[in-house]
């Protein structure tokens, strides 16, 4: 009588599955800790390739459904008000499912000036 092994019984669908899955969270944590230009560039188009997509929303308006916020920052532009300035640590997604949240900081306004100074430099902003 032959005997059965576990790994017969794994569907491979299932495996390949839960390999992609780990190999996703080893791509995520590499990425976190490089700090080669070429080898982020790089982790980021192989990630791509596969249906991950690095999540970057500067500029996007804050929600806290998609966004995690790690902090925020004055401003006298009452417009930029809940509009993220920037991302401290990316986020991913795997074909529109989030894999993490990006750590951004957000914009807010500063409400004691109330625009008697307005901040901004260059840009051309009607309010």
């Amino acid at each position: 009588m032959a005997t059965l092994s576990n790994e017969s019984l794994v569907d491979p669908l299932d495996q390949a599955l839960a390999e992609r899955e780990k190999l996703i969270e080893l791509c995520m944590y590499a990425f976190d800790r490089t700090r080669s230009a070429g080898v982020t560039e790089r982790l980021t188009e192989g990630m791509s390739t596969v249906g991950v997509t690095a999540l970057r929303p500067d500029g996007e308006r804050f929600d806290p459904t998609r966004h995690e916020a790690g902090g925020t920052v004055a401003t006298g532009d009452h417009s930029l008000d809940g509009v993220i300035a920037e991302t401290e640590v990316l986020g991913f997604s795997d074909r529109g499912h989030m894999l993490r949240a990006p750590v951004v900081v957000v914009y807010r306004s500063n409400h004691e000036s109330s625009g008697a100074e307005p901040t901004t430099s260059g840009e051309s902003g009607a309010s």
